[in-house]
């Protein structure tokens, strides 16, 4: 009886275990079910300013289409090597990734690039700018969605233009008052009239001036030319703060180019065209030699200044007039909220290098691609189109990064400003053979600026270049 009941407590022993064994299994594998149908894709960056934004619109993507983005932070330093060696060891390789136009023709001929798809139809004249389509383009191939640029500004002390415009505005009142005064003194016919003239002391008053004056006053005042800057420069009566009416980094090229950005080319309107090498021409040989006389009027130190020392001295109220990069406005912005930064200012577009020589800011575009050896390639297309689609002015606002796409709306006028500059650019070249290009260009403005022949240098700058490529 004893090994009957044994048994039959074995029997319902194993009948549990084998039950919980298999909802155990059926448990594991409708887990297993449930993480597969779970899709995921990977997106490198390498600027921490971009991850609140990206791990936002990662949950937002999960959220809307079920699908898992992870964003990956990582070293900009050799960032297609990583990317590359990732892909070859099977470990963490990106999906996609976030890169400056200047590195397609590396990526792409690399496998690491493909042309996009553009699912929702983004990528095109409806919502980009000719500068930020060309700057995506590698042989007639799409390469990237535009999300984000930086190129160059003209920045002004407006509270200095403001003064200097209602200075202006009562200086004409009083003269064209003045003349009519002196008129009427002339028509008087009898010495009763004259005492009468004298004793009208509303006569010569000058008027209430109006908001709508001093602003047309002051747009007036901004240049438009180089030469402009410097007839302002000789009839400003500065304020005892300012040391300089005009001062700029003439040791970076990013913030020289615009001096020949229209005259030159390198690699034509999508830098990638090694036939199409033009340096050394009439019209560059006149903007730079108009770039030389500046340094009789402005007299700047290669060596000692840099882009953060202008910045930091325009926000001071030492300089009236500077250029700068798009990323100017959000810390201008934060200077006037935390009072490092006293007064108004304006941005406008880069003036032309003479009235008969045009200027072209340089400038990147940051783009959107997708991993050539990617699985997932219409997941990471169609997560990259999410994030062109859905940019707003709170990209801005998370990032201190202007979105490349022309048709988002901004409270700020001045970065709409920033974006009509960006619209007529010259996206930074892809080609590389003329990796070095940039440095050589920047050897070659330090040179004229100190007074080497413009002739010689740009010929020399010419021939090298050909010769590389």
């Amino acid at each position: 009886m004893t090994k009957k009941i044994y048994a039959v407590i074995l029997v319902i022993a194993m009948t549990v275990l084998t039950a919980l064994a298999g909802n155990i299994e059926s448990g594991q594998t409708e887990t297993a079910g449930l993480f597969q149908k779970k899709e995921n894709i990977v997106i490198w960056y390498t600027d921490d300013a971009l991850s609140d934004y990206l791990a936002g619109a990662a949950l937002k993507y999960y959220e809307e289409n079920d699908v898992r983005v992870t964003p990956v932070l990582v070293s900009g330093l050799q960032y297609l090597e990583q990317i590359h060696n990732a892909q070859m060891s099977g470990e963490g390789a990106p999906d996609l990734y976030i890169i400056s136009n200047d590195t397609l023709e590396k990526a792409y001929l690399s496998g690491l690039a493909a042309q996009i798809t553009d699912p929702e139809g983004m990528v095109n004249a409806s919502h980009y700018s000719d500068a930020a389509l060309h700057a995506v383009t590698y042989e007639n191939k799409l390469l990237g969605y535009p999300l984000y640029f930086e190129t160059s500004i003209f920045l002004y002390n407006e509270t200095y233009l403001t003064d200097m415009a209602v200075k202006t505005i009562e200086a004409e009142q009083n003269a064209a008052e003045g003349e009519a005064a002196m008129e009427m003194v002339e028509a008087a016919e009898s010495d009763a009239e004259l005492e009468a003239l004298a004793n009208d002391n509303g006569a010569t008053s000058v008027s209430d001036i109006t908001e709508e004056q001093i602003k047309e006053k002051k747009e007036a005042l901004v240049p438009v030319t180089m030469d402009g800057i410097l007839t302002f420069a000789d009839s400003y009566d500065a304020p005892e703060m300012v040391e300089a009416v005009f001062k700029w980094d003439v040791s970076d090229i990013f913030y020289n180019y615009f001096i020949v950005g229209d005259s030159i080319s390198v690699g034509g309107i999508n830098g990638d065209d090694a036939g199409t090498i033009d340096i050394y021409n009439q019209k560059s040989v006149e903007c730079m030699t108009l770039y030389q006389q500046l340094n009789q009027f402005f007299s700047i130190d290669t060596k000692a200044v840099t882009y953060d020392s202008v910045l930091s001295e325009f926000m001071e109220g030492k300089i009236v007039f500077t250029v700068a990069t798009t990323d100017a406005i959000g810390k201008l912005e934060k200077g006037k909220k935390d009072g490092t930064f006293a007064y108004e200012y304006g941005i406008t577009e880069i003036p032309a290098v003479s009235d008969t020589l045009a200027s072209k800011s340089l400038s990147v575009t940051n783009a959107v691609v997708i991993n050539g050896f990617s699985k997932n390639g219409a997941l990471a297309n169609d997560f990259a189109s999410y994030l062109v689609k859905n940019q707003t002015e709170e990209f801005y606002t998370m990032t201190d990064k202007i979105p490349s796409r022309y048709d988002v709306t901004y409270e700020n006028p001045a970065i709409s400003v920033a974006l009509s500059e960006y619209g007529t650019s010259v996206p930074v070249p892809k080609m590389m053979q003329t990796s070095n290009f940039w440095a050589q260009l920047e050897i070659a403005f330090t040179r004229i600026w100190t007074g080497s022949d413009v002739n010689e240098i740009l010929s020399d700058l010419d021939e090298r270049i050909k010769k590389q490529v």
